[in-house]
């Protein structure tokens, strides 16, 4: 379909920023074109229009999908496969997309995640994409005044987000690790939550989880002995690689609120790990 290739780095920018990740907007963009290519377009006055609304409730479905994949996984006893990107990787996308300048940067995209599906989208095709109200109500299936009401709540939201928290995190991580090499424990609990959960998983078929800073400390210096901690970005935000001997053996990732480290995500055992593609993240 001509008019679906003249606007896929429109569509493609709208889905990357819904979903926060240009390999699921690839996805998105594939399953719009299945729909598109077999619906009627004769009667569409606004072809680029209709193409983003077509778009936009792909990403809803698989956000809710997303959802349903991360519930399921911890019901089965398993933490959801993250997405790690290097926290130095700034480099555009293979098809050097005209829109990267602007694209999410790690702090939004944090923001964006604490969201409802409903309020993600309303803000990013309206805040970002200038959409009307009378149109995002059709994709949400809400009236334009309650279309306007979830931009604003996500803007709020986005507003009151603080835009350094990828550094501030990554200064807290890291204090984290420079605690645990160091057996610091009155260290480790200077950056820990008092009730932090630590989730850890093996791949074993069960979570350990560990709950309370005291318990969570206690453990740290396991993932520093004989380990190099690689910093990366994990689901957008900050966690390490750790790997001994130049070999991934395992994953953390943090969640920092208001400068301390309230669940830790732990992904280790070959079962885990293998399948992460994590080799080229290391490398240096």
């Amino acid at each position: 379909m001509d008019a679906f290739e003249a606007h896929r780095p429109h569509l493609h920018a709208v889905a990357t920023r819904i979903l926060g990740s240009r390999a699921e907007a690839d996805d998105a963009l594939q399953e719009a074109w299945l729909r598109i290519n077999r619906a009627d377009t004769s009667d569409v006055d606004n072809i680029g229009g209709w193409l983003t609304t077509v778009v936009s409730r792909v990403c809803l479905t698989m956000i809710d999908a997303r959802k349903r994949r991360r519930e399921e996984a911890l019901e089965a006893g398993r933490l959801p496969d993250p997405l790690i990107t290097r926290a130095d990787d700034t480099a555009p996308d293979p098809e050097g997309e005209a829109l990267a300048a602007d694209a999410i940067g790690a702090a939004l995209l944090v923001v964006l995640e604490t969201l409802q599906p409903a309020e993600r989208l309303a803000f990013v095709l309206h805040d970002m994409f200038a959409v009307p109200f009378e149109d995002i109500a059709l994709i949400v299936d809400r009236s334009p005044a309650a279309a306007r009401q979830l931009a604003s709540r996500a803007r709020r939201r986005v507003q009151g987000a603080d835009r350094d928290a990828p550094t501030a995190d990554r200064q807290i991580v890291d204090a984290y690790l420079a605690a645990a090499r160091g057996g610091d424990f009155e260290g480790l609990l200077a950056v820990l939550d008092p009730d932090v959960v630590l989730r850890g998983d093996d791949g074993g078929g069960a979570l350990q989880i560990i709950q309370g800073a005291r318990a969570v400390a206690s453990r740290a210096r396991f993932f520093s002995t004989r380990r190099v901690a690689h910093p990366v970005i994990v689901d957008g935000a900050a966690g390490f690689v750790a790997t001994e001997a130049g070999v991934p053996v395992a994953v953390l990732a943090f969640t920092v609120v208001d400068g301390r480290i309230t669940a830790i995500d732990a992904l280790s055992g070959p079962a885990r790990i293998g399948g992460l593609d994590l080799e080229a993240l290391v490398a240096r």
